[in-house]
């Protein structure tokens, strides 16, 4: 098996034993040059980038995807298990779920309809994107070098319209029911370890807290809340006589209950890794819904002091948990959103050019888990070479950015020149003039 550098050498292992020995030479190949490549992350560009170090027909590395006999579910549990035993061993996992969307062009592609854009939508105005939704789960992580946790996508999964469905006679899942069957493997994958999960509106839905209260011993979820949830107190002991209540005295609805509260001042965690003071108050209740029961909740109102943010509410299956930390556990959501936006900058999301079923659901999910992969490499690097590339005013931590530019130069250097025979006349280069060249060769975007 062809080893990219030293540090890679554990995760290649890891990896390996989903592919069969071809597949898996030409998959070490293009995952390098995905990486190595700055511009569109097509199986044609990122082959440019080798040349002739990519052996074999184009056609072969384009079978990797469209028609080889590998399973995209074994490669993310095989991901999964790698991130959690050698980045997060013990404790706590927290996991945080989020879908965004995947521009994608051509009049035949699998999977494409018109998506709510929610980067570009505001609240009275919606842009409308055609391409791929997908349903993405992540490993929260804090690396030493890094000021805020990092999302570390392992799971996604293709979002299919109504309309889709059904033409093709099969039931329709909505994103939240889609991310239930995602947290359902990571509970199955992993038995003896115990999860938080972080999602948005859309996956705080009473079917999601069902399941996380179906699973209560090893999962939590915690979103936002709607003011005007119904709330009630657990159904009194049955007395033999008549229908045994479902739920009991009403109470009153979050909105009605914080006008009359008296907020307490804290100190929580917040968005972008720092701390925050805000006034909150929280109280704890069963959220029922028609037909489906009660679910014990704690829910949280919180008011920014500097009014930077809007009033929110937040709630949590596990009442036990402290007001400070659903606010704290929520405001972490919003690292996924940084791995979009990084994963658009400088992985080539939205690039691919796949249209066929197979293809489309492999060529993406691996970009996604590429940025697992240069994060988790980043991290295994010596010190020395964990530097950053790009400074500015305020910089204090390292970013995606210089874990990219790391890694590209550690396969330049390791990598690319070695089998390019070219080691020895790049060594003989002044230091300056090396230097040059490899920040030319490795940028950070």
């Amino acid at each position: 098996m062809t080893i990219l550098f030293p540090e890679a050498q554990p995760l290649l292992w890891a990896l390996a034993p989903v592919f069969t020995q071809p597949t898996l030479q030409r998959f070490v190949t293009l995952l390098a040059a995905t990486v190595l490549t700055t511009g569109r992350r097509t199986i044609a560009n990122v082959l440019r980038t080798l040349h002739d170090l990519a052996p074999g027909h184009r056609t072969s590395y384009q079978r990797v995807f469209s028609a080889a006999q590998w399973s995209s579910l074994q490669l993310a549990c095989a991901l999964s298990r790698f991130v959690l035993t050698h980045v997060l061993p013990e404790g706590l996992v927290w996991l945080a779920g989020d879908d965004t969307v995947d521009g994608h062009r051509g009049p035949k592609v699998y999977g494409k309809a018109r998506h709510r854009d929610a980067v570009r939508s505001t609240r009275s105005y919606t842009a409308w994107r055609y391409g791929h939704k997908w349903v993405v789960l992540c490993v929260l992580v804090r690396f030493p070098f890094a000021s805020r946790p990092w999302a570390l996508p392992v799971l996604v999964d293709l979002y299919l319209s109504p309309e889709h469905n059904r033409a093709r006679r099969r039931p329709h899942r909505t994103p939240a029911q889609i991310m239930c069957r995602l947290l359902r493997l990571m509970l199955r994958w992993f038995p003896q370890r115990t999860f938080l999960f972080v999602g948005d509106a859309g996956y705080g839905t009473h079917e999601v807290a069902r399941f996380a209260r179906r699973h209560r011993a090893r999962l939590t979820l915690v979103s936002k809340f709607h003011p005007a949830a119904n709330l009630y107190e657990p159904p009194p002991p049955y007395r033999g006589t008549g229908r045994p209540r479902v739920k009991g005295a009403r109470l009153p609805k979050p909105r009605q209950a914080t006008a009359s509260a008296r907020l307490r001042r804290r100190t929580v965690g917040w968005y972008g890794g720092g701390r925050r003071r805000v006034a909150l108050t929280s109280r704890c209740g069963h959220w029922y819904k028609s037909g489906h029961g009660l679910v014990p909740v704690r829910w949280v109102f919180v008011r920014d002091q500097t009014g930077t943010h809007r009033d929110e509410y937040f709630f949590s299956t596990d009442p036990t948990l402290a007001p400070e930390q659903i606010v704290t556990a929520y405001t972490a959501r919003w690292n996924i959103e940084t791995t979009f936006q990084e994963l658009r900058a400088h992985l080539g999301l939205e690039t691919t050019r796949g249209w066929c079923r197979r293809t489309v659901l492999q060529a993406a999910p691996c970009l996604f888990g590429l940025y697992t992969v240069v994060a988790v490499l980043f991290a295994q690097l010596p010190a020395a070479q964990q530097s950053a590339r790009v400074c500015w005013p305020g910089k204090t931590h390292l970013t995606f950015s210089d874990a990219v530019a790391a890694v590209r130069r550690c396969l330049w250097e390791e990598w690319v020149f070695p089998q390019a025979a070219g080691d020895a006349a790049v060594q003989k280069l002044p230091p300056q003039c090396r230097q040059l060249v490899l920040a030319a060769l490795a940028p950070t975007g």
